[in-house]
């Protein structure tokens, strides 16, 4: 796209923003799974990184919305299938391109493959990893795209259930990324005996509203987006929130010490 033609787009965006009547016909349903510090919950409220960014994009499109966690797999076909649900931190990958409309990018990811720490592994390249065993969950675009190149990959309800299946020596390997992992792999205690092996991809991640949500719709929330970068609202709520992350983590790695050492006293007596 030229200068020209962007600065064109930008600029019909904002005016969206401000044409966006107060209260609209249509209430968005907003929908993510629980993936820290990306999208948690704070009582009532979803917040997080992402769920933040996106409550601030409503309030400046003065969008009525509704927001709530759910798993991934039931998100995703909710707004895939439904003329009013939207689905956030959603993978724009080729064959996901036509079946929605996209605000964002939301955040970025990068894609990795995690191993033990005691173990060797002689792969420098994703091609190399081929015939070993690697743990996704369902509907999870990181564990679909390996096994559409043809690696073993064993899906599971519940992402959680993949370090302790590495632990276990039931995969070899588990699909994840930087940020989700950290506060998992600290919550159960494995912080540094299961590690990242090979980041083999990089991407960026969106809000993903069903074909039939209008245009205008999309663009108000598109500008709002923008702004959010101009004015750095947007990298301030990164800021927040990879502060957030890193003082839980070491809470939950003193928390994991302190249960390990109680419990290995326990067993002394």
């Amino acid at each position: 796209m030229s200068a020209r033609a962007h600065a064109a787009s930008l600029c019909a965006g904002l005016l969206a923003v401000a044409l966006t009547p107060p209260t609209l016909a249509v209430t968005l349903t907003l929908t993510a799974e629980v993936t820290t510090p990306t999208v948690m919950m704070d009582g009532a409220r979803v917040t997080g990184h992402a769920a933040e960014k996106i409550h601030e994009i409503m309030r400046r499109a003065r969008i009525d919305y509704s927001m709530a966690t759910m798993p991934w797999k039931r998100a995703y076909t909710l707004a895939a299938t439904q003329p009013n649900p939207c689905v956030f931190m959603t993978t724009r990958t080729p064959d996901r391109d036509a079946l929605f409309k996209w605000v964002g990018p939301i955040s970025h990811s990068d894609w990795v493959l995690y191993g033990r720490a005691q173990r060797r592994y002689d792969f420098t390249t994703l091609e190399q990893a081929h015939g070993l065993r690697i743990g996704s969950y369902n509907g999870d675009s990181r564990g679909q795209y390996l096994a559409a190149r043809g690696h073993a990959v064993e899906f599971v309800q519940n992402d959680e259930s993949n370090p302790k299946k590495l632990m276990l020596d039931r995969i070899d390997l588990w699909v994840n990324s930087t940020r989700s992992s950290r506060p998992l792999l600290a919550s159960l205690g494995l912080t540094g005996k299961v590690v990242p092996v090979l980041t083999f991809q990089q991407v960026k991640v969106y809000l993903a509203c069903h074909q039939a949500t209008s245009g205008p719709l999309v663009a108000s929330m598109n500008a709002a987006l923008h702004s959010m970068v101009a004015d750095g609202t947007y990298k301030a709520i990164e800021t927040k929130f990879e502060h957030l992350q890193a003082t839980t983590a070491n809470h939950q790695s003193e928390r994991s010490s302190i249960n390990s050492s109680f419990q290995h006293a326990v067993l002394r007596k």
